[in-house]
């Protein structure tokens, strides 16, 4: 198992890029979040198989049609499998 988190930079609000994170862990069997930060970016926190994980974060890189994705940074930490499913968090 690994954990990560993940932050998204670009045109990323507003567009539909938590419903598409969401869905795309849930194909994956990834849990975690989702969210909008104050700031313009978005944060994914993610746990799941270290296979999983890189899947998951290939497709955040492409995001859906309607984001633009500039930046993304990745970070590891011990996960702590206390997520039951994927969710958008507000």
């Amino acid at each position: 198992m690994m954990g990560v988190k993940i932050y998204v930079s670009g045109i990323v609000q507003g567009v539909g890029f938590r419903y598409f994170t969401r869905k795309l862990a849930k194909e994956l069997g990834v849990k975690g979040y989702v969210k909008n930060l104050s700031d313009g970016r978005v944060l994914a926190v993610a746990e799941g198989e270290k296979n999983q994980i890189e899947k998951f974060i290939s497709g955040i890189k492409k995001g859906p049609r309607t984001a633009v994705v500039k930046k993304v940074e990745v970070e590891e930490y011990e996960p702590l499998e206390n997520f039951k499913d994927f969710e958008i968090a507000f």
